[in-house]
């Protein structure tokens, strides 16, 4: 088990990120438009998990928690993106079809969960002020706002 891990830590390219010099060739090439792609996998993704939960919520309560349900699409957003991004692949399933990643910005190492769990819930409160959005246009590295806060940014699998 260590083995595998061992040869997996040893293959996970880690590179420089402090300028956008440090990044591979190619590395930014379409985030942009892939990113938008992988949202739209992703929330539907989320919307399908979120719907299940509560289902199953509603039948094995039968119907008591009514009440507690209306919050569960952030929490399994927050879960969905936080456990995804942390593990091995560093991108959820919509980021994966998309050949991107999630690495730190400063040091481009793995995301860790409270990272990618912070992320999640600034990109949702994002949504409440749509033009914090045009930040990517003016960014070099293409990072948007609350990738900047979270520290972190989304590149092409290498």
């Amino acid at each position: 088990m260590t083995d595998t891990f061992s040869r997996w830590a040893q293959s996970t390219p880690t590179y420089s990120m402090t300028d956008r010099a440090g990044l591979p060739a190619g590395a930014l090439t379409g985030v942009r438009r892939r990113r938008l792609l992988a949202l739209a996998l992703d929330l539907t993704a989320v919307s399908i998990l979120s719907f299940g939960l509560w289902l199953v919520l509603l039948i094995v309560t039968f119907g008591l928690s009514l009440v507690l349900l209306p919050p569960l699409f952030p929490f399994v957003a927050f879960f969905y993106n936080g456990l995804n991004v942390s593990g091995r692949n560093m991108a959820t399933p919509g980021m994966r079809l998309m050949d991107l990643e999630m690495r730190t910005s400063r040091a481009g190492q793995p995301v860790t969960f409270l990272a990618a769990a912070l992320h999640a819930v600034l990109f949702y409160f994002s949504w409440m002020f749509p033009p914090v959005f045009l930040w990517t246009l003016f960014s070099e590295d293409k990072r948007c706002l609350h990738d900047v806060m979270a520290d972190v940014i989304v590149v092409r699998r290498i």
